[in-house]
């Protein structure tokens, strides 16, 4: 029998699941069984619980065959738990280093309460880590143990689940369980403080409770809060069938109120239409519940003005009590008013024009796309256009770039200059808005408008939230504009399964992810060896030669660019059968280009097409860059050129360790490099097999047709849009110039997770 049952219900929080199943799984006190209910999440939580369930005989994986809601997803845990005290934790929030053992060193030491209570503290979106305010309440002095009488300010503490560790037997005999409904915590914890022999306090935070900054109910705007009234409801029937606990009414009609005012006070909570209703309710479960003779000063723990609101909310007199909390924010309210004053009569005649057309009706028929901060037909963003021309002629298409960047649009699409008046048109008409970066910060999205981020690469390195501790990697980073932009966002792409937990995790918004493939790739599956050897043609590159695409990323820790190699040098020892095409990254386009001295150096930096460069060459030599990722579904060999990993990953971070899973080998100076190529490790049967298990990692559904599958779902509506994801095993990719069509590598399909 383990000494603690950690049960860790599931729904919707695959980005956070990793990290709160390893929070328990890596404790220094391993005497523990850990069951982990998937209650019916539409996400990855079920595949990532059974892949622990696989790894750690510890681990009891549960399957709900409905989403019931958090309280019978715990039942659910607690019916197979066998520990001797309960420890719950929810699948969004972590268990602090050491806690477990902190806690059994404190049940032993005060002779293995009932209830234990411990701290925690509040794990914000912005990376603060705050320690509960009312952590004094934990003090350790006094009885080890006690009733709660012996400590009544312990009623002041959030009243949840998770913070306590409760006696397996105890909450047996008890008959505990949780209710269904939100605010399900609320009829579990006062009946099981109140109704315990021996409670017992710990001054330590145990856990780290995630405020996330979308998608938890504290941040969900929905009529279920009213669901309140009945576990209130449940708290003093409790009572009502104690007659021993009926001493505890005044003290928990305080909470109560407490709990009522906050709720209905919190922003975007409660919607507009049931907040009147909400205000009723609670004013007659104030009456109803309230004990006799109840003194009307207000208790020591509360101010004169909460008392006052939760008198007027008992009575039900709303106006007054909406009075009395809007004259608590007018000072702040005025000063907001003036700010959106003083910026009106700042903008510029253009955003009076914007504001105008703001007014005038939708255009049904009209996307606007925009790829690289207005840098030309790229990317995602162009193989969507494209697509979307071709499966619904009737929509019209509009591209914002530079008039630089002019001649690199289709003719069937319209070009607009950042900042004239017809681009602030369609910004403010456009049905669709389409970009693989961020559009104008002053957009103000409308209803109707749908906005789709396609992105521009698989993140290995850090990217959004995850950037915050890393200040040589993003100096001047605006992080309030980075959620402020992608709370506008519909959509957002996603090319696997790790971009999508890296982006719902660093990026976190109300966005639908998209797990479609990167639509840039789909030409690597339309394209035939005639299209490759005619875009080798159009580079200059020799007839017969092997062509090796060198593409960096660019370094956070230096401003120039770097070269890291002796391109002269390495041509020489590598011999006339090889070529490089060798691009810049786009931070470093306003540097001098490359001195073009040598007849197989082709400086590419200015192509417009990434992709086509990708088909033109044979291998791909690279450092960190995203490049790696959509190369992977050519099936072409990959090489890195890893010589600063220390300092990339001190200044920038990144994901994971590519040099415990690369795609390829792996050269750490630039003779290892050229030793590489000189040998033909560089397409060897090692340097094929590490390619496939990174394809079948990061290219799953890069198979020819994720542009399709997103017009179909974002343009045509269609809910479970084809065509259907082509096996890994079956696909053909562009064959490379120079070698023959080679045989498919017969690799495992992807598992549905990878550590």
């Amino acid at each position: 029998m383990p000494r603690f049952s950690v049960i860790v219900p599931a729904y919707k929080v695959q980005a956070y699941l990793q990290e709160s199943l390893d929070s328990v799984l890596t404790q220094s006190y391993p005497d523990l069984e850990l069951i982990a209910v998937d209650d019916a999440s539409p996400d990855a939580c079920g595949a990532i619980i059974d892949e622990y369930a696989t790894r750690d005989p510890r681990v009891t994986a549960v399957h709900l065959a409905q989403n019931l809601g958090l309280g019978p997803a715990r039942n659910a845990g607690l019916a197979r738990a066998t520990g001797d005290y309960l420890v719950f934790l929810d699948g969004d929030d972590t268990l602090a280093p050491g806690a477990l053992q902190a806690v059994t060193d404190r049940l032993k030491a005060t002779g293995s309460p009932d209830v234990l209570v411990y701290d925690y503290a509040r794990a914000h979106w912005s990376g603060e880590l705050v320690r509960n305010r009312l952590s004094h309440r934990l003090s350790e002095e006094g009885p080890a143990s006690f009733r709660l009488a012996d400590r009544p300010a312990l009623l002041s503490l959030l009243m949840v689940v998770w913070n306590k560790a409760y006696r397996r037997e105890y909450v047996e005999r008890e008959g505990l369980s949780f209710p269904p409904g939100l605010y399900e915590d609320t009829p579990w914890t006062y009946p099981a403080l109140l109704a315990a022999e021996s409670v017992a306090v710990l001054d330590r935070v145990c856990v780290h409770y995630r405020r996330r900054r979308t998608g938890s109910i504290l941040t969900t705007t929905t009529s279920r809060h009213l669901e309140i009234f009945d576990q209130y409801d449940r708290v003093f029937a409790h009572l009502a069938a104690r007659p021993e606990l009926e001493r505890w009414r005044p003290a928990l009609h305080r909470r109560m109120a407490e709990h009522f005012c906050a709720v209905h006070a919190a922003p975007g909570r409660l919607p507009r239409a049931s907040r009147a209703e909400f205000f009723a309710r609670a004013s007659a479960l104030l009456r109803r519940h309230r004990a006799p003779g109840t003194r009307s000063s207000p208790p020591l723990s509360l101010s004169r003005t909460d008392h006052v609101r939760h008198t007027l909310m008992r009575l039900g007199t709303r106006r007054t009590y909406l009075l009395l909390s809007w004259l608590r924010r007018t000072g702040l309210a005025g000063g907001r008013w003036a700010a959106v004053l003083g910026r009106g009569l700042r903008e510029s005649s253009l955003r009076l024009h914007y504001r105008f057309q703001r007014l005038l009706p939708l255009r049904p028929e009209l996307a606007v796309f925009s790829a690289y901060w207005h840098g030309g037909y790229a990317c995602n963003p162009a193989a969507i256009e494209a697509t979307l021309r071709e499966l619904a002629p009737r929509m019209r298409t509009a591209w914002i770039c530079d008039p630089a960047h002019a001649s690199t649009l289709p003719r069937g699409t319209s070009p607009l200059r950042p900042g004239s008046a017809a681009y602030w048109t369609a910004l403010a008409r456009a049905s669709y808005l389409v970009s693989n970066v961020n559009f104008d910060r002053a957009l103000v999205k409308r209803p109707g408008q749908v906005l789709l981020q396609t992105q521009h690469g698989t993140p290995l390195k850090r990217v959004g939230l995850d950037l915050r501790d890393r200040p040589a990697a993003s100096p001047t980073a605006d992080f309030a504009g980075l959620l402020r932009g992608a709370d506008q966002w519909d959509y957002l792409l996603s090319a696997n399964r790790h971009s999508t937990l890296v982006w719902e995790r660093a990026v976190p918004a109300g966005y639908t992810t998209l797990e479609y493939g990167y639509p840039r790739n789909d030409v690597f599956h339309r394209a035939d060896h005639a299209d490759v050897l005619a875009l080798r043609e159009r580079l200059g590159v020799p007839a017969g030669s092997t062509v090796i695409l060198y593409a960096p990323t660019h370094r956070d820790y230096r401003r120039s660019r770097p070269e890291h190699l002796d391109f002269e040098r390495v041509l020489r020892d590598l011999g006339p059968r090889f070529t490089v095409l060798a691009r810049t990254h786009l931070t470093y386009a306003d540097t001098p280009p490359r001195p073009d001295g040598h007849p197989r150096l082709i400086d590419v930096s200015a192509h417009p097409s990434v992709e086509e460069l990708c088909l033109a060459s044979d291998a791909l030599v690279t450092d960190y860059s995203s490049l790696m990722f959509d190369y992977a579904a050519l099936d072409r060999p990959i090489v890195i050129h890893a010589d600063d990993w220390e300092a990339y990953e001190a200044a920038r971070g990144t994901y994971f360790d590519l040099r415990s899973c690369p795609p390829g080998a792996i050269a750490r100076t630039e003779d290892e490099l050229v030793d590489i190529f000189a040998t033909g490790h560089w397409r060897g049967s090692r340097s094929a097999q590490l390619r496939a298990a990174f394809r079948a990692r990061f290219c799953t559904h890069d198979d020819g047709n994720a542009a399709e599958r997103v017009v179909r779902r974002v343009f045509l509506g269609e809910s479970d849009p084809g065509p259907a994801v082509v096996p890994l095993r079956s696909r053909r990719p562009a064959p490379p110039a120079t070698t023959p069509t080679p045989t498919p590598t017969l690799v495992p399909e992807p598992s549905r997770l990878w550590p």
